[in-house]
């Protein structure tokens, strides 16, 4: 999980860097042609993931995305839909953000307990830490997630689903801004 805060007036700075970069090469000499052989060649990475019968995996971390802290404390919230709400001091920047993602394999109609290993948990950075809590999983209709199971049941004939998991965050009055860090848990016991 990971959250960013921005708050950087060298914005424009970097802006005007970049933009001096792409034209740097149009306005540079010639290069000469040179004789080369036709034949190039590069290496790519590539992954896969085979899953094993009663499984699941992450698929991506929990993004709170880019908030702009201020002179009271306020709060953030990611919904498992990946709409981002805020109250208080906080603003949202931007329109990053994402949910957790989880995906698995299972059989047919078999049932899942889902669990946290905490109801909540402390992110941290180069301020204040802040807590995350309320734990959503993407479920019709959204359930708040907690250390008692949740039960839901797999309903794909090949046994495969995924789910989202959103959260709220609290943010500090006069939050440091940088990258702020933490770990949660999920539990998933098949019956």
């Amino acid at each position: 999980m990971r959250t960013r805060h921005i708050i950087d007036p060298r914005a424009m700075l970097r802006g005007f860097a970049a933009c001096a970069l792409l034209t740097a090469p149009a306005i540079g000499p010639a290069a000469h042609a040179q004789t080369t052989s036709p034949q190039s060649t590069t290496q790519a990475q590539t992954e896969a993931i085979v899953l094993r019968p009663l499984s699941f995996f992450k698929v991506n971390d929990l993004d709170f995305g880019d908030i702009i802290a201020s002179g009271s404390a306020g709060t953030v919230r990611l919904a498992p839909d990946g709409t981002r709400s805020r109250t208080g001091g906080a603003t949202l920047a931007g329109s990053s953000g994402e949910p957790a993602r989880f995906a698995g394999l299972g059989s047919y109609n078999r049932q899942v307990n889902i669990s946290l290993g905490s109801n909540s948990i402390w992110i941290t950075g180069p301020g204040q830490r802040m807590r995350v809590r309320d734990f959503e999983i993407g479920s019709t209709p959204t359930a708040i997630l907690s250390t008692s199971p949740t039960r839901f049941r797999i309903t794909s004939a090949l046994g495969n689903y995924n789910f989202p998991v959103g959260a709220t965050l609290e943010v500090n009055a006069n939050q440091a801004p940088g990258d702020y860090s933490g770990t949660f848990t999920i539990t998933l016991n098949y019956l």
